[in-house]
């Protein structure tokens, strides 16, 4: 199966901070510790050995157990939970929301990328064993951002009210969402499994965790993916001493800003902003920020108030009713995990940038950081008309209205760039400027002045014959605008609007094998993939 590649930066889609990272730019270098080229992984793995003990290890895996009882996992999955036991078993992490059905295309890159590390690294080094991990986000409370999922242009959306993590609701009032999803998918028999897919994990689980946790495994898991929801009270005990850190000395909110503040110095923006307290107060329904205020902890909005010493004892008997944050994640995730590298987008990496120092401040190894794979998928049918079409891959990926212009010029039979008389007029304009200096220097401001108004005229004569052009052009220009919007919907990148329904309806079960096979994690391009 045909791919081709194109550099992030070329996309125009990837931010700097993560283009100069892959790049390995030496302003960014204090901001992670290794690199993720396939020897810095022994590094990390020494680091990680290290620091990791056993006893974290048997919780981690009598809670992996205990989820995984009601779950119809491979062999290959429960031999994984099993490997973990050992000191020389490691994770390869990446973490997504509980977006209904998955959400967005890239969803499944991301585990791809998980799961083809694991085996990269065990062929690299056989000696050790590698386990990819989906961190489920249950605690997460923005329930706007999951509630919907797109399918060929349509919207298709949960409505209901919302408290609390969203891993706990209920998936009750789901069957009208699945009654309208089922309409637009015809009566194929990739269909028909697409229906039953979302009918057994939506319908016939009772909160969005166990769903979301069935989705993943019934698309991953011949592949060993192993599933994990952090939000566990034995697990929660493992990270009792850091948010006790947090409550009483702020570790995270100090260094974070001093590590921000490092990062503008360089030009970089801070993804996230850290509060004095990085933890959430979570119950029944609730999901609300800690705050000391006039010497008591607080949860926000709710009258619920604890002295010093009663909030750490509730801390100590009650670990699962605390949750960290964006900032206090990522280190959570470290502390109950053997892990080596986090893989996640480029806005998710741009946070962990700012999180060194404070990994440093705590002493817990900082992983290797890892930009997931991007794919673009065209169909055979698609690629034909690009070729037909003379469009590249980098005219494919400009902004709409530079990518018309751009094919415009190229297939006019005129010429359209006025650029040689613009050059022109800028050298006949230089000899009128050394005519003002042997003058009147009052007279270069009148030169000036003309020499700009004929510039800008010069530009309006070209804009509208490009105008005039893309008229006369308009059949040509309208099958390439159709073409360009199929594969980038609403004008950005596919992976981040199309679901993977509408991609296995068409492919049905060769589409994960196939994402399998083509995205390497280490191969930092985008990739095109021709189905």
């Amino acid at each position: 199966m045909p791919t081709d590649f194109i550099s992030f930066r070329k996309t125009g889609y990837f931010s700097s901070l993560i283009c100069d990272y892959l790049d390995e730019k030496s302003p960014l270098k204090p901001f992670y510790s290794h690199f993720p080229s396939l020897e810095n992984f022994k590094f990390q793995m020494e680091e990680k050995k290290q620091s990791f003990q056993n006893k974290t290890r048997t919780t981690l895996v009598s809670v992996l157990t205990k989820q995984y009882q009601s779950l119809d996992a491979s062999k290959l999955t429960l031999e994984n939970i099993n490997r973990l036991q050992s000191e020389n078993t490691f994770t390869i992490t990446t973490g997504h929301q509980l977006n209904l059905f998955t959400g967005p295309l890239y969803f499944l890159y991301k585990i791809v990328s998980t799961i083809n590390l694991s085996k990269t690294l065990k062929n690299e080094h056989p000696e050790f064993d590698f386990v990819p991990i989906y961190w489920m986000a249950t605690e997460d409370h923005d329930f706007e951002e999951i509630n919907f999922f797109n399918f060929k242009g349509k919207k298709i959306r949960w409505n209901r009210k919302s408290k609390g993590a969203v891993g706990d609701l209920s998936t009750e009032d789901l069957e009208p969402v699945f009654e309208l999803f089922s309409k637009d998918l015809g009566g194929s028999a990739n269909a028909e499994y697409i229906k039953s897919l979302f009918k057994k994990s939506y319908l016939e689980h009772d909160n969005l965790a166990e769903a979301t946790r069935f989705l993943a495994n019934e698309l991953f898991q011949d592949h060993g993916l192993v599933i994990l929801d952090a939000h566990d009270p034995e697990l929660k005990k493992q990270f009792i001493p850091f948010m006790e850190e947090e409550l009483l000395h702020q570790t995270s909110f100090n260094t974070v800003t001093e590590t921000s503040k490092a990062l503008l110095k360089e030009g970089y923006t801070a993804q996230v902003n850290p509060r004095e307290i990085n933890l959430f107060y979570l119950d029944d329904h609730l999901r609300e920020r800690i705050v000391f205020e006039d010497n008591f902890y607080k949860v926000l909005n709710t009258k619920l108030s604890w002295s010093k010493s009663e909030m750490l004892k509730h801390l100590h008997d009650k670990p699962e009713r605390f949750s960290p944050n964006v900032i206090m994640r990522p280190l959570y995730q470290e502390v109950i995990l053997p892990n080596l590298c986090y893989i996640g987008g480029g806005g998710e990496l741009a946070y962990w940038f700012q999180l060194k120092d404070y990994f440093n401040n705590v002493k817990i190894p900082f992983p290797v950081l890892l930009l997931r794979n991007s794919a673009l998928i065209e169909t055979k049918k698609q690629n034909e008309k690009l070729q037909n079409l003379s469009i590249s891959n980098e005219d494919l990926f400009l902004k709409h209205n530079a990518f018309i212009n751009k094919k415009v010029r190229e297939i006019s039979n005129i010429d359209i760039d006025f650029s040689k008389q613009k050059a022109h007029l800028k050298q006949q304009f230089n000899h009128i400027y050394e005519l003002a200096e042997q003058t009147d220097a009052s007279f270069i401001g009148a030169v000036k002045a003309q020499e700009t108004k004929q510039l800008k005229g010069l530009e309006h004569l070209e804009k509208r014959l490009l105008t005039a052009q893309k008229r006369k052009l308009s059949d040509q220009v309208l099958r390439m605008t159709d073409l360009q919007n199929e594969l980038f919907p609403n004008q950005s990148l596919q992976e981040r609007n199309a679901n993977f329904s509408e991609f296995y309806l068409e492919h049905g079960s060769r589409l994960v094998p196939t994402l399998i096979e083509n995205l390497n994690p280490l191969n930092q391009a985008f990739v095109i993939i021709k189905l």
